[in-house]
This record gives structure tokens, sequence and C-alpha cells, in this order.
């Protein structure tokens, strides 16, 4: 059996020894070898890193661009990886999860990325910050990319989403990625990398992968490198100590061990929506990649009164469990990675036992559909109940398969002090209807929580259920889960970026962050909105005014739109009023006459104003008062797949003292030159 390829330095290498074999979860059959021997590792990072600096060449957008592609690509071989999928032990369903989460992780990050982040390859961090009275002195915070290799070490139980979902934020920041797989399961990780090497659609040096064992990869990392780790919280410890990692700072992200737990409120009795959400949500996550998920309910807290209904309710749901071969459309729960991962389930179940009993399965012996059980790695569902939720077990020990364990609980504060026992869990859910008792729990148990699921009748149909993360929300946690974070977003891909203050002129801010800075030239030459997209710069500017604001205006204003609040339109109630004195105009009359004195109204490459950002009412517009807008070009972003893009305009609204009235940014979408 031939082992499998690892692609580093640009070409791909086959180990010269044997390897260690790789087994069918289902069928047990030898299915690959692997083993890294031969691999470079100095190399490979060198490799990334220098290859590195045509992915930073890159804009956010045009790598965003090309993360849609790769999924679009991998969607077209989709039946490919479900097919090698089942011989991990996963089923249909199950592949939603892993190879569906995963390509669904590249669109979300390529949306989030065209939406979100600038067409450019400095990332603007906040505000700025005026650090002197003359407006001549500012700071700015700012991100770029390391000029390292992202590490990412994986787990066996997720091989398709697991590398993506660090892969996609690290590639939109420009960050090379290298990918060393867990090996029980690292041959579907090796085709997937085949597919995505094999598409040509990354520059060379975006990805590389390590077929085996890290060898001394960890030696040759540097301060640039980072590494985010996925697997027990012993060999995180482990690694996280590596004296390399410690000596030159290399940044480190642990998702570890984690004991989630899942809370049934005291409404959610036998009979309520909630009650059965509660019993379905937890037979899912027991049998779901056979309960092989970091975020899998294994401790399950219920109301002392509720918890003989609550388990009666369970088992009726377990027997219904089909085990079995995954291609068997009729079977719900596939076999374990390995027979070493089952073996590992059932000594961890020995210890459960010293405080629990168990109300269904037997760890020893199961029935299963087409598929011969003394070859795969099979296990029933295993329901524990520990009437004691004081006992230790529970609280310390992960059974990572299809495993939970249920417990009592008197009130909402013994709730919340047993699921900080778990010291620390990636995800955490609540089922009630009762929003008091929600809000007590969340803010209870946030503080050891990554995740936190509220589930209710409400958004039943919509929630993505307690184990699914999100490339949207940050998935980690505090504690014994590693006290790291993985995707959340934008914040995925700043972890990927240095943050620099960086401190200067309007002019040099201007020209660092691709943004106009108040304060930095400006040209008045022809009114921007005659302009097309290509032919902006920033400080581009028109100066209009005055105008005069009279009370028949501002009667006018309120009698044509139905706003007459008396700030406006009673002068006894105005004059008494702190902010004001009198009567002022409306905040809205001052933006709609603002837009009527920098709009340029014939047709030309302005197509749209589509929203406004930033808006403050800085001074009041007292009847008498003349105001003047100044509208300066602040960033403009090209849209790569459009025929125009999107122009951010400083908007600075003042009176005839000179002081702001309204200072916000108008958005508009400008059209590019007709090719």
């Amino acid at each position: 059996m031939a082992p499998l390829r690892s692609y580093v330095s640009g070409q791909w290498h086959t180990p010269s020894d044997e390897g260690t074999p790789l087994h069918d979860a289902v069928t047990g059959e030898e299915i690959a070898r692997v083993s890294s021997t031969g691999v470079d590792m100095a190399a490979a990072l060198a490799y990334g890193r220098e290859h590195g600096a045509q992915l930073r060449e890159l804009t956010f957008h045009q790598r965003a661009a090309l993360l849609k592609s790769l999924g679009s690509y991998l969607m077209e071989h989709r039946d490919e990886l479900y097919d090698l999928s089942h011989r991990t032990g996963a089923t249909k369903g199950d592949n939603r999860f892993d190879v569906d989460g995963g390509i669904g992780t590249l669109f979300a990050y390529s949306s989030k990325g065209r939406r979100e982040m600038p067409n450019d390859t400095v990332y603007v961090d906040g505000g700025l910050e005026p650090l002197g009275k003359g407006g001549t002195f500012f700071g700015q915070h700012i991100c770029t990319p390391l000029h390292g290799v992202a590490v990412q070490v994986n787990a066996f139980n997720f091989p398709v989403w697991g590398p993506l979902e660090k892969f996609a934020p690290a590639f939109v920041a420009g960050v090379p990625s290298l990918i060393k797989p867990a090996s029980q399961t690292a041959y579907l990780t090796a085709r997937m990398v085949e597919l995505v090497i094999g598409s040509g659609l990354l520059p060379e040096g975006s990805l590389q992968f390590v077929a085996g064992g890290v060898g001394d990869l960890f030696d040759h990392l540097t301060e640039q490198d980072l590494v985010s780790f996925t697997g027990s919280a012993s060999t995180a410890q482990r690694l996280r100590a590596h004296e390399n990692v410690i000596r030159r700072s290399v940044r480190f992200n642990a998702e570890a061990d984690s004991l989630n737990c899942s809370i049934l409120g005291p409404d959610a009795t036998a009979g309520t929506p909630e009650f059965d959400l509660f019993v379905k949500q937890l037979v899912s996550e027991m049998t779901v990649k056979a309960g092989q998920k970091c975020t899998a309910i294994r401790r399950a807290f219920v109301p002392a009164e509720l918890l003989d209904a609550v388990a009666e309710a369970t088992q009726a749901r377990l027997a219904k469990v089909t085990v079995g071969d995954p291609r068997n459309p009729d079977v719900r729960m596939g076999a374990l990675a390995s027979l070493e991962q089952r073996e590992e389930v059932r000594r961890s179940l020995k210890a459960l036992l010293e405080a629990g009993r168990i109300v269904f399965g037997d760890p020893d012996s199961v029935s299963v559909v087409d598929a011969d059980v003394a070859r795969g790695a099979f296990m029933s569902p295993v329901l524990l109940v520990a009437d004691d939720p004081e006992s230790a077990q529970p609280h310390e020990v992960e059974a990572f398969g299809p495993v939970s364990t249920l417990m009592p609980y008197r009130d909402a504060e013994h709730a919340i002090a047993l699921a900080a026992r778990g010291q620390g869990s990636l995800a955490g859910s609540v089922v009630t209807g009762d929003t008091e008792f929600a809000r007590s729990i969340v803010i209870g148990v946030a503080p050891w929580h990554g995740r936190i699921l509220v589930t209710d009748s409400e958004n039943a149909r919509e929630n993505t259920g307690h184990g699914s993360p999100l490339p949207a929300l940050v998935h980690g946690g505090p504690g014994r889960a590693g006290g790291g974070e993985e995707m959340g977003g934008i914040r995925g891909v700043l972890h990927h970026m240095q943050r620099t203050a960086v401190q200067g002129s309007p002019r040099v801010l201007s020209a660092v962050t691709n943004r106009w800075v108040p304060g930095a030239a400006q040209s008045k030459d022809v009114h921007p909105f005659r302009k097309h997209l290509e032919d902006l710069r920033l400080g581009d500017t028109v100066v209009a005014g005055p105008r005069r604001v009279t009370m028949a205006d501002i009667e006018h204003f309120a009698e044509f739109t139905g706003d007459t609040f008396y700030a406006h339109m009673d002068e006894e109630a105005a004059s008494v009023n702190p902010f004001f004195g009198g009567r002022v105009a409306h905040g809205y009359l001052v933006l709609s006459f603002a837009a009527g004195l920098f709009v340029q109204p014939d047709p030309g490459p302005v197509l749209a104003n589509y929203g406004l950002d930033n808006l403050r009412f800085l001074t009041p517009t007292f009847p008498g008062d003349e105001l003047t807008v100044t509208l300066t070009a602040k960033q403009i972003t090209p849209r790569n797949d459009q025929e125009y893009g999107e122009v951010r305009w400083d908007t600075d609204v003042t009176n005839q003292k000179g002081e702001s009235v309204a200072k916000y940014d108008v958005l508009t979408l400008v059209a590019k030159r007709e090719q």
C-alpha cells in the first residue's frame, strides 16, 4: 500500500519508508499508509515564507475572490470527498458538517473579506486618534500580514472542515498555510489538498501539506510564524511549551478538550416544545460524527424533578438510532474513526461509571447494519445518569464518542456552578422559554464558554444546533478548552496579522492607510461627482454653501415629514431644553440641505447613495444659521467583478462660526470608465 504524499516546497514528496497503516473505520481494511520521513521541515517553512510575498501582494478582495473560486471548485468534487469520507465512519449527515461545512467556510470568508475589508493590503483598525491640538499629529492602528507561515495541526474528527476553517482566515489575511492533519483520517485531508493544488487557483506557496508526524517542524518556527492546534489538552500543553515556541514568542492558538454542557430550564417540562427540543438536541450531539465532536454535549443538566422524564425520553429516541455502514441511507450513526479511538472511549467510560450508571447502550456490544461488527469501529450510543452531580468524574473525564451523562441540578445558581466545573468549554447551550432564566444562565456561564446557544420554540427551525461552529462566530474556549479563538469572522483574519500603532502627520497617515485623514491635502479642481472611479483621488473635495436656515424652512420640514417634535415647534418648551435653549432645525433637515449643496444634479459617474456611517450631530442649528458643507473623498474601493466601486466621503457641515454642526461619512457607488 503506497504511503500518502506530502506537498512541500512546491512539489509532491513520497516518503522513503513504508509508513504506518491506516484503516477503513467501517471494514477494517488497510487503505493507506502515512509517514513524513524525508520531509525537510525547515525548507518547507522557508519556502512558505519566501513565496508568501506573492500572496501578500494581493488585496483582501482578490484573496477573497480566490476563496470563492476554490469553494466552487471543491463543490464540483464534493461527491468524491463524500465517498472517501464514508471510510472515516461518517454518514451522509455527518458530511454536511465536515465536507459541506469546510467548503461553506471558504464561501463565508470570501463574502466577509469582500464586504468588511478594503480592496487593499492594509487593514485600518479602529478610529483616528488625535495626538495634538493643532491637527498635525495623529495615531492610527493598522494591521498587516505576518511574514511567516500558519502551521495548522488538526484533529482526526473533521479532516475537511478542520483544515479549511483554519486555512480560510489565514489566506484572506495573506499568510500561507502548512497543514498537518491527524494520521487516522489523513487520507481524506490528503485528497482534499490534492484537489486544491490541482485546481491551480492559489498562488504558489499558499498551501503546503505534511502527512505523518511533525518531526522537527517546531524547531524551525520563527516569531513571524503561527501555530493553530486542535487536539487533546495534553498535546496542546506539550507543544505550547516547546522551547522554540516560548523563546520566539510564536503565536499559539489551541482548541482542546471540552466537557461541554447543555442546561434544560425548569419551565421546560414534559410536553413543552423546549423539553422535546432538549432531548432531540442531546441525541443529535451524541450521534452526529459518532459523538466525535469537540463541541458535543458531554454533560446534560436537568432540573432534579425532570431527571427521570428526560432519561426516559432520551432512551426512547436513542432506541431509534440505527448504527452501521454509513453508506446505507437508513443508518443514523456510523463507526468511530478507528479501533484505537473506540478503545479510548471505552477506557474513559470505565472512569465515568465510578460516578454514574448506564441507562442506555452497551459499550461492548452493538447491532449494526450492512457491516461486520468484528472489523469496524462500531459502538452503541451510551447514556449515563450521575445521580450525584457533585461527583468529580463527569466534570473531569471526556469520553470522545457517543457518550453523554445526565445530571440533576437544584436551581440556576447550582447549574451555573456545575457548568463551571468543566474548567472551560467550547460550547454550552440553554433550552428554555423563560428569558429571565436564560439571562441568568448566559451571564453566569459565559466566563467559562466560548459560545452559548439559547434554544426555544421561537428559533427552533432556524438555529444551527449546539455543536455547530459558524465562520462568523468565535470558535474556541477558555481554560481546559485551550484558551484560543478561531474563525469569529474578521477576528480570525486579524489573528494572522500584526496590529501596529502608526503615529504621524495627516499626509503620512493618508499615504500609509489609503484613507484621507483630516488635515491632509485636498483638491478642489473639478467637482468630484463628475469623475469616474479611476479618476478620483483621495482628497478630492467640494465645498458648497452657505445656505441660510429659516424658521419657515423648519416649519415646512415639520409639516412635510410629520416630525413635530417640540424642540422644533414649541418655543416655550424648547427654551427649557438643556441642550437647545430655543427652537432648532431638525437634524435631518440639516442633512437634506447639505445634500442639496454638494450634489451635482446632472447624470454622471455617481450611480447611487447607499448609506451614511458614523453620523453625529455636534452643534444645534438655529433659525438664521448659515450652513456650509465640505465633502472629501476619504476611501476609494474598486470592486473587481463590477463596473463600479465604492467611495466613502468625509462630510463636515459647519455653521457661520466655523463650528461643526454634523459630521458623517456618505457612501456612494461610482461607475468606472467604459472600457
